[in-house]
């Protein structure tokens, strides 16, 4: 019997769904600051699991919200930041420590990633998303880009609304929350936004190689196309997609649905890979490449090898820590 296809699939997600499902990815149901290994040959990573946990300590006493945490962008006295900032390179843990963080946090709290944050934003209106998560002790926001413009401007009123409210915010990122948006677009427009959000966080920083690739064999070859259907045929609950008209597919899907298409897929199956044609589409991979991951769902594919997914243009450019970040995780699952 033919594998089904993620192309076929029409995943929704109703808005009264979308903060209800703001939790960590099943990748890291179970991790906690103690099953995260810091690398003994670099001091940042346990200093920074000792700065989440402290941080996680000021959440989690109560009844200082309000006093703590201030407004991000008004005068605040002196004293423990408002917001956690976790930065660093690909593959050094920065999601284990978020999730961590979150789970070592009393509820109500919220776990997303950018994109989700702004699509939800999107989906009930501004007002709506400060009045459901303005009660919440904790918004954890992981991959934290500001790509365009807008997003800049909507990000910065919804954290300040938050904090205001009492909302501890913690965020990773691949770049200092001062070089946001560095090499995208006019950044220099919007340094007063975004050196607003940078100045009311404690930056933490965790350097090392990445941990998914210490030891590890490379990524395995393509398949041949007869391979990779047979292969995908006797897998229960594996997909077979070709790569181009997935592609084609995810420019109809909004990214934050990425993941419900993934729902109950043991196995991704893509035939035909090739580098991505344009930026538009290397982004929705990554966006996708991040769902996959969540998710642990191994793929296996024929064409061009998963490590060329990113032209030698695009790994120079704004976005080159994302597309990195995404070829170690899909090279990961290809495993």
């Amino acid at each position: 019997m033919p594998a089904p296809s993620l192309v076929e699939r029409d995943p929704q997600v109703a808005p009264d769904e979308l903060v209800g499902a703001m939790v960590p990815p099943p990748h890291f149901d179970a991790v906690r600051f103690d099953t995260y290994a810091p690398n003994p040959d670099e001091p940042s990573q346990a200093e920074a699991v000792a700065a989440c946990a402290e941080f996680a300590g000021r959440i989690g006493a109560g009844g200082e919200r309000k006093g703590w945490l201030g407004s991000l962008f008004g005068k605040r006295d002196s004293g423990p930041a408002p917001g956690l900032y976790l930065d660093g390179g690909f593959g050094v843990g920065k999601t284990h420590l978020l999730a961590s963080l979150w789970h070592a946090v009393p509820g109500p709290k919220a776990f997303g990633t950018f994109v989700e944050v702004t699509n939800l934003v999107g989906a009930l209106g501004f007002v709506e998303t400060v009045r459901r998560l303005g009660g919440h002790r904790l918004l954890a926001i992981d991959e934290f880009e500001l790509d365009d413009p807008g997003d800049t401007m909507l990000v910065g009123r919804l954290i300040k609304e938050l904090t205001e409210a009492g909302v501890a915010v913690a965020a990773t990122s691949n770049t200092l929350p001062d070089k946001l948006g560095e090499g995208r677009f006019a950044a220099a427009d919007f340094l007063r936004e975004i050196q607003k959000l940078a100045a009311r966080f404690e930056v933490v920083r965790v350097d090392g190689p990445d941990y998914r690739h210490r030891g590890l064999p490379d990524a395995p070859d393509p398949m041949g196309d007869d391979e990779l259907v047979a292969r995908a045929e006797a897998t229960p609950g594996s997909t077979l997609d070709d790569f181009g008209a997935l592609c084609a597919k995810l420019a109809k899907v909004h990214p934050s649905r990425y993941g419900r298409l993934l729902d109950g897929v043991t196995a991704v199956h893509l035939k035909g890979v090739h580098a991505a044609p344009d930026q538009s589409v290397a982004l929705r991979l990554v966006a996708l490449g991040d769902r996959l991951y969540d998710r642990d769902i191994p793929v296996a594919v024929s064409g061009q090898p998963l490590s060329e997914l990113f032209t030698e243009e695009m790994l120079t450019g704004g976005y080159r820590k994302k597309y990195l970040r995404a070829v170690s995780r899909l090279v990961a699952l290809s495993r």
